[in-house]
């Protein structure tokens, strides 16, 4: 399995010079199954880059989830340039009971006066499946999902192949329990021995006493969520819009003292939109 990080930024996009480490695009994941068999994870602002690179390779078939269908997680797709293409395919997968149709809400947000081009002008081919499974299968790679303790609700997911485990958990808040969501020992048990867990670290302490119930975690809840689950490698994601490079550098490097002083020996590290791990 390989994971391609095309944007880790929360909430909105940015650019700058104190975003050039860690980048300014928003939520986007692709998949790489053993045989090459491409999922996608949300279409922040960084599907636009991926979409240039898959057209590339010509590449034209994808399968594409969505933890949720807020503004940041979503607004990438009308940029998505295979959707322009006949031949493109894409398998639209989300549970309505906890993200709501995400093709009725993708096809919203194109609508006038928000976009020019409407959802259905699409050339390319979209096929929307509503179910939901406790899991399902692409390819080689099994996949549970998970709510997520979010505004609105949500879904995290763990995907699987050949006895690797791969973890997602964004806009997931740790120290508040929103409707639909899980409490703390729900998401250890779900994250538990994962060779990879990524979760949303949007807020310092301090940040967070005025942020409760926002839908986000402190890097230090999700620092404890990766210690009790005992994972192997623990990803921070999710980076605050207004956080520069520098103040990243210094939450991964407190994280990995306090990882040290525990005589813990999980890897630590924030995503970048070039990020690519192989499991």
């Amino acid at each position: 399995m390989i994971i391609r990080c095309h944007g880790a930024r929360g909430s909105i996009a940015v650019s700058g010079p104190k975003y050039l480490k860690y980048g300014g695009d928003t939520t986007c994941l692709e998949i790489r199954s053993k045989n090459d068999e491409i999922l996608i994870v949300d279409a922040g602002s960084g599907i636009r880059r991926l979409g240039n690179r898959l057209l590339e390779e010509e590449r034209l078939q994808y399968n594409l989830i969505f933890t949720h269908s807020h503004w940041d997680h979503i607004l990438g797709f009308p940029f998505f340039k295979p959707i322009y293409m006949e031949k493109t395919c894409v398998n639209l997968l989300g549970c309505p009971t906890t993200q709501g149709n995400i093709q009725k809400l993708l096809k919203n947000s194109m609508n006038p006066p928000f976009f020019p081009f409407p959802f259905d002008a699409l050339r390319g081919r979209i096929i929307y499946s509503g179910e939901c499974p406790l899991s399902f299968r692409l390819d080689s790679v099994e996949i549970f999902p998970i709510n997520l303790s979010h505004p609105n609700l949500g879904m995290g997911y763990r995907f699987e192949e050949e006895g690797k485990r791969f973890v997602f958990l964004t806009d997931n808040e740790l120290g508040y329990r929103h409707r639909g969501g899980r409490g703390f020992d729900d998401y250890a048990r779900f994250a538990k021995d994962a060779d990879l867990l990524i979760h949303d670290t949007e807020y310092t302490p301090a940040e967070y006493e005025t942020r409760r119930k926002w839908g986000h975690s402190t890097y230090l809840d999700a620092l404890d969520l990766a210690i009790k689950a005992r994972v192997k490698r623990f990803g921070l994601f999710h980076h605050n819009q207004d956080r520069s490079d520098h103040d990243q550098d210094m939450i991964v490097e407190e994280c990995r003292e306090i990882l040290q002083r525990k005589k813990r020996d999980t890897e630590c590290f924030a995503l970048a939109q070039t990020t690519e791990i192989h499991l």
